[in-house]
């Protein structure tokens, strides 16, 4: 069954498909696939153009009805694309952010940006991607991913956890290049995340989703200065002594 077509910068394809289903709520971590693997997606040579995906949903997991709640086409962009309506989108997750206990420190999200710049090896060469990194409360890289869409580079972030064993992704801080759109605080919610923080800004609808999830949302993170958005109690400023 054909589920889902998206422009993609190729690499972490398993990560991305993975990301992907647990965020649209098909999945709820990696034991709900029996299976992934590339299928046969001749190109006009005759080889293997690794374009397609083929998962195998493990027994009891409900397949997902393609037909009624969204048009699963989407682009490199982000935001409200192809879904029905802004109330199915509001995936009730199986990981709620809300009550996770997590803070950081100002001085710890400052440096994230240039953290995360440093890990860009793709877009140090073309200047072209966008960025997700997914980092601990002190700062430590866990991993990098990057995409011509910023909702790809978090699925595939989110894909890497489920291969770790780290869904929910509790006690972690997500940081995306450019703006925090409604999708990229829906992905964060639908995984857990309780601290999501982006360079640009963000939608209202992203922080009125962010305000009913219980997800701290940070925009304009550029150097020491920062905007708080929504429960900023696990946003902590260092007292100097």
């Amino acid at each position: 069954t054909p589920l889902a077509v998206t422009m993609r910068t190729p690499g972490s394809d398993v990560e991305l498909a993975q990301g992907f289903l647990l965020t649209e709520g098909i999945i709820r971590d990696r034991s709900d696939i029996a299976a992934v693997r590339y299928c046969n997606s001749a190109g006009p040579d005759g080889m293997n153009t690794y374009n397609v995906l083929d998962v195998d949903l493990a027994p009891g997991v409900t397949l997902p009805d393609t037909g009624i709640e969204r048009n699963f086409y989407t682009t490199s962009s982000c935001g409200v694309c192809g879904k029905a309506s802004l109330d199915s989108i509001r995936t009730r997750t199986r990981h709620s952010p809300a009550d996770d206990p997590a803070t950081v420190d100002t001085e710890v999200l400052a440096g994230l940006p240039d953290t995360l710049r440093e890990a860009q090896k793709v877009f140090a060469t073309t200047g072209g991607l966008h960025a997700a990194g997914l980092f601990t409360p002190d700062g430590r890289v866990l991993a990098v991913r990057e995409d011509v869409g910023r909702h790809n580079a978090v699925d595939k972030l989110i894909g890497w956890a489920a291969e770790q064993d780290r869904i929910p992704m509790a006690g972690t801080v997500l940081l995306v290049s450019g703006r925090a759109s409604f999708e990229l605080v829906q992905k964060a919610v639908m995984a857990g995340i309780p601290i999501l923080a982006a360079v640009s800004a963000p939608s209202s609808l992203a922080v009125d989703l962010a305000e009913d999830a219980g997800l701290t949302l940070v925009g304009f993170l550029r150097g020491q200065s920062m905007n708080l958005y929504t429960h900023p109690e696990r946003v902590r400023t260092p007292v100097r002594v």
